[in-house]
């Protein structure tokens, strides 16, 4: 079974119900989490996508050293997420911004993260620069059934060239495929979906089209999930390129940011309050927003704990992550453009979930 512990926040949680009248209860806890990594190349050339400013004689003189240091960084961060309520490190991690299988294997081979014995599910995207997304998962409590990568197939009906290609679509813009895992977490089956979905190059309104088709091919397989299976726990997981509010989320994905609003067969958004009250995982012109969302569906709300719940959300955004002066005092504490590693320009999240233990 999972981490067994009993916390205060957690009776907190249940006060006003008819936990409140129990006994004092213990719970299995889990915490699932997102990381945009950031840029997490090798050093090595790959003449299959354009990475030349990720080796040593690239623009970010990008060598063994400042790869390790990198890695470093980012393990002490996932070793961290989340453990303010759950000390053990997050079970379920999706993770974006990766440039191979290798770059995984070295990462879980940290000292910091040996002892979760972290398995990975990856495969190779089209994208141009070579980054993918993948899913860890802690092999003593998650046992993957089945993966696919889905594609996502969107055009650029602007470039004349290929105006002709593709039924008069365009040229193709090749992005980030949608991973699809599905597993026994302590024996409940669990889907988890990572995505990293198109980014806002060219300008937000111009580029909104192509995170509503990422947003439409997310639904369905949500969709496809529910019809299988009415009760089906699905997670949605990634750096969006939009916040909560936005119409791939909120209209497209139908996404509710209020419990009362998800219907049966609905999808609930708790990262929408988190913004609602101010809080980002990434920050622009001194902007924040929430990009990094993990989105669920309606079984996981229910009140019964003899199975897995949700219980609460947050953004891991301790003061060692954020940058201490300069122009960017406040941001996240990214690559620097000299090349210096840091952790990422995104902050993590992570959900909790719990059930009550027999």
């Amino acid at each position: 079974m999972g981490m067994k512990i009993k916390l205060l926040s957690i009776l907190a949680f249940f006060a006003g119900t008819a936990f409140a009248q129990s006994q004092q209860k213990s719970y299995v806890v889990h915490t699932v989490a997102f990381y945009n990594v950031e840029n997490l190349f090798d050093t090595i050339r790959d003449e299959k996508i354009y990475d030349e400013e990720w080796t040593p004689k690239g623009e970010r003189n990008w060598d063994g050293k400042k790869y390790q240091q990198k890695l470093e960084n980012l393990s002490r961060v996932i070793a961290e997420i989340g453990t303010d309520d759950n000390p053990n490190m997050p079970t379920i991690l999706g993770v974006s911004e990766i440039e191979n299988r290798k770059v995984l294997e070295d990462l879980v081979n940290m000292p910091k993260l040996k002892n979760a014995n972290y398995g990975i599910v990856h495969f190779d995207s089209p994208d141009r620069r070579g980054i993918d997304v993948a899913l860890f998962y802690q092999t003593k409590h998650f046992k993957p059934t089945s993966s696919k990568n889905i594609p996502l197939y969107i055009y650029d009906p602007t470039d004349t060239k290929y105006k002709d290609s593709n039924n008069g679509k365009g040229k193709r813009v090749y992005t980030r495929d949608q991973l699809l895992v599905t597993g026994l977490l302590d024996g409940e089956e669990m889907h988890f979906i990572v995505n990293h979905w198109p980014s806002r190059s060219g300008g937000e309104k111009k580029s909104s089209p192509n995170r509503e088709a990422a947003a439409a091919l997310n639904k369905k397989i949500i969709d496809s999930l529910y019809n299988i299976n009415p009760n089906a726990k699905v997670f949605t997981m990634g750096d969006l390129n939009d916040g909560p509010y936005n119409k791939s989320v909120k209209d497209v994905l139908e996404a509710k940011g209020k419990k009362d609003d998800v219907k049966k067969g609905g999808i609930f958004n708790p990262m929408y309050q988190l913004y609602k009250e101010g809080h980002g995982t990434i920050a622009y012109r001194d902007a924040w927003d929430i990009f990094d969302q993990i989105i669920f569906t309606e079984p996981l709300l229910s009140k019964d704990y003899s199975s897995f719940r949700y219980w609460k959300v947050g953004i891991f955004n301790k003061p060692f992550l954020v940058q201490k002066s300069g122009q960017y005092k406040g941001y996240p504490l990214r690559n620097q453009l000299s090349g210096e590693p840091g952790f990422s320009d995104h902050f993590p999240v992570y959900i909790y979930l719990i059930k009550e233990k027999q």
